[in-house]
């Protein structure tokens, strides 16, 4: 008698742990012809909060851009929970992981709190809508935004705005959330709230939180880990002690500074050594 075909077996799940483990190994991206990722390894497996950082234009959008599926990398290079990241389904995907991208201003002319319920569709069902939109005014209670509620996106000045685009990540609940320079357009007080509220968050829901960061001190308060990038790849990764010291930056940057310690974390002092030009 002949043998049935077997059904083919469904692939596991990820997201059954609670935290993903999202492994890259050799990563290559090339757009075009022209590589920006070169062979990068990392891991992301734990809760904790890592700044990725380094000059514009070293891959680091790329590189979180591969994680989360807005491009594609080459086979088993990005690993979650064992599975090949191209296999994943992106629904699935998005009920785990989260994305804030850097904020863009064309804005659509929706409110407030309809962009960010948008962050609970992957886990939207039938009778969820109450849960879904207590969440999404608990997010931004806790942003200092509810007042925003009503208003529309397109009405929102820039700093406004970014904190609506973090208000929708961080109401997907995600166990990763993907951040691209979350404090772009906010001043220096912002700057730091949005930063000690990511590491907090981190720390009480046990979250691994990734995020593109520009402002290197503001990287040492908070970061648990730093991973510096350069020339696309990574060139250190470590506490902010290991990675922040005065050779890494003059080597990656191309700059001169001091580093000194504050509160028991790196502080960089920049050293501009160009001669001044005097008005005549």
């Amino acid at each position: 008698m002949p043998q049935l075909p077997s059904q083919k077996e469904k692939p596991t799940p990820i997201g059954t742990n609670d935290t993903l483990d999202i492994q890259i190994r050799d990563l290559v991206f090339r757009y075009r012809t022209f590589p920006i990722i070169k062979g990068l390894n990392a891991s992301f497996d734990k809760p904790e909060l890592v700044s990725i950082i380094g000059p514009n234009g070293v891959g680091k959008s790329t590189l979180i851009h591969c994680i989360n599926k807005i491009l594609t990398p080459n086979d088993n290079a990005v690993m979650i929970d064992g599975r090949d990241v191209n296999t994943i389904n992106v629904k699935e995907l998005a009920r785990h992981m989260g994305y804030v991208p850097y904020t863009s201003s064309n804005a659509f002319p929706i409110t407030v709190i309809d962009a960010v319920m948008l962050g609970r569709h992957p886990h939207a069902k039938i009778g969820s809508f109450d849960k879904d939109l207590e969440i999404s005014y608990q997010v931004l209670e806790r942003l200092g935004i509810e007042e925003l509620a009503m208003r529309h996106l397109n009405e929102l000045s820039a700093g406004q705005l970014q904190k609506v685009i973090l208000a929708k990540g961080l109401a997907q609940e995600p166990k990763v959330l993907l951040l691209d320079e979350p404090t772009a357009n906010l001043d220096v007080k912002h700057q730091l709230g949005v930063t000690r509220l990511l590491k907090k968050i981190s720390d009480e829901k046990k979250m691994t939180v990734v995020m593109i960061c520009h402002d290197l001190n503001i990287a040492a308060k908070y970061s648990d880990r730093i991973i510096m990038m350069s020339e696309g790849t990574v060139y250190a990764s470590g506490t902010p002690e290991e990675v922040l010291t005065r050779e890494n930056i003059r080597k990656v940057y191309d700059i001169d500074c001091e580093v000194i310690m504050d509160q028991g974390r790196p502080h960089i002092l920049l050293r501009d050594d160009e001669p001044q030009s005097s008005d005549s």
